[in-house]
């Protein structure tokens, strides 16, 4: 895998199992990912809850994404980040 910092795009994505995706990307390589930990908020209800809306997942300018809006950063992806739901807020 690449240093942090370079920049990675989707080229596929192919749904395997319940969330399961192999998300192959520009340069090459290809990671089996569990989008769950990814799928939380409202925009995501519909693709958590209906199997058949999630295996609608497809490629949207170089990240994944759905029809609703939907889409989940490529570095979060590529780099395995934590989804930014799971990230401590800073005390404002």
């Amino acid at each position: 895998m690449e240093e942090m910092g370079a920049l990675v795009k989707v080229k596929e994505v192919k749904p395997i199992d319940r969330y399961d995706c192999l998300v192959v990307f520009e340069n090459g390589t290809q990671i089996q990912i569990n989008l769950q930990p990814f799928l939380k908020g409202p925009i995501f209800d519909a693709i958590r809850n209906d199997p058949a809306v999630f295996r609608s997942v497809h490629v949207v300018d170089g990240t994944i994404g759905w029809d609703n809006g939907a889409d989940i950063d490529p570095d979060v992806l590529y780099y395995g980040l934590t989804p930014s739901w799971m990230e401590e807020r800073l005390p404002e």
